[in-house]
């Protein structure tokens, strides 16, 4: 399928814009444009209450924002991990996305301000994921959560938090998690899939930005092989959490996210993968401006309803804020 005409105004508004490419700049500088990208004002819709917490028992404080769409109590929950290569974003920059999708769903959203690199390299940022999994189960009673529904998501860099985080609890006896939602997710340090060959340039994220990403977030190459930081090499995935996986057609991490849900299936793991053909990565953000962004909201809102009782074998224990070893 041609380019989306969304995704056509997008980078042409881009292209005039005149950006600096993410590598060719510091991550701080990085983060300050990526700022400018998404945090814009707009209309979200209202909700019942937000609020700000702070996850304590690790080296640093982690800030959390709990959106929450209802008085209701108890609510199920999904933790969220932004986007940005690992370097990049904050809860700020998703406030917008997480708004729409409380309202959409119907489920407490808890947004994650992990630690990003290169300040703080892998596992840094996931092991503030896992807490904040942990910390929501352990609170739930507290925050008013279903502590029998708790699903992790994110998208691009957050995705690989979720999918690392699902497997890290199945691993080290954490949450029950209900569902991982990986919405265009990074799951491989590897650049030569045929995804990575076909959008190299010119569709937003660069095989060259990703190759920063990476370079950034790991300590040495060898850490890429740690399913922990690539999910897709990790040996055995039975046992995990059911998972919807969103793709996109013009995205050199298309091949990545569709691989694992082959392997997910593979493992007997329910799966559900949609392509949005078209379409580019970092379109889930648009829901302000984009029908196929607000599609795509949409569809994330229904897998979430649909979620039924967690299976026995999603998690071993209880959770704990202690960080697994690595």
């Amino acid at each position: 399928m041609p380019l989306d005409p969304e995704a056509r105004d997008f980078l042409e508004r881009l292209a005039q814009a005149k950006l600096a490419s993410y590598e060719s700049q510091t991550p701080q500088d990085a983060r300050r444009q990526l700022a400018l990208l998404c945090c814009l004002r707009e209309r979200t819709p209202k909700l019942a209450g937000c609020e700000e917490r702070s996850i304590r028992g690790l080296p640093a404080e982690v800030r959390v924002r709990v959106y929450r769409p209802s008085v209701d109590r108890p609510l199920p929950a999904v933790v969220f991990f932004h986007g940005g290569g690992w370097t990049m974003g904050s809860i700020e920059t998703h406030d917008a996305y997480c708004r729409r999708l409380a309202h959409a769903s119907g489920w407490v959203v808890i947004s994650v301000d992990y630690r990003l690199a290169p300040e703080h390299k892998f596992p840094t940022g996931l092991q503030d994921a896992f807490a904040a999994v942990c910390w929501a189960a352990e609170r739930a009673d507290e925050l008013g959560l279903d502590a029998r529904r708790i699903a992790v998501a994110g998208d691009s860099a957050g995705g690989n938090l979720a999918a690392a985080v699902a497997l890290l609890a199945r691993d080290h006896e954490g949450p029950r998690l209900c569902l991982q939602l990986l919405i265009y997710p990074a799951l491989d340090c590897r650049f030569d899939t045929p995804s990575y060959k076909e959008n190299a340039r010119g569709y937003h994220l660069t095989r060259a930005t990703m190759i920063w990403a990476w370079g950034h977030y790991l300590n040495s190459p060898r850490d890429g092989e740690s399913p922990y930081a690539s999910p897709l090499r990790a040996a055995d995935l039975r046992g995990l959490p059911p998972a919807m996986i969103i793709t996109t057609q013009y995205d050199p991490l298309r091949d990545e996210g569709e691989a694992y849900a082959r392997r997910l299936r593979g493992a007997g793991v329910p799966v559900t993968c949609k392509q949005y053909p078209g379409m580019i990565h970092g379109f889930a953000l648009w829901t302000s401006v984009s029908a196929r962004s607000r599609q795509a909201l949409q569809d994330v809102a229904v897998a979430l309803q649909s979620v039924g009782e967690p299976r026995a074998t999603a998690g071993r224990g209880a959770a704990s804020l202690t960080s697994p070893a690595f």
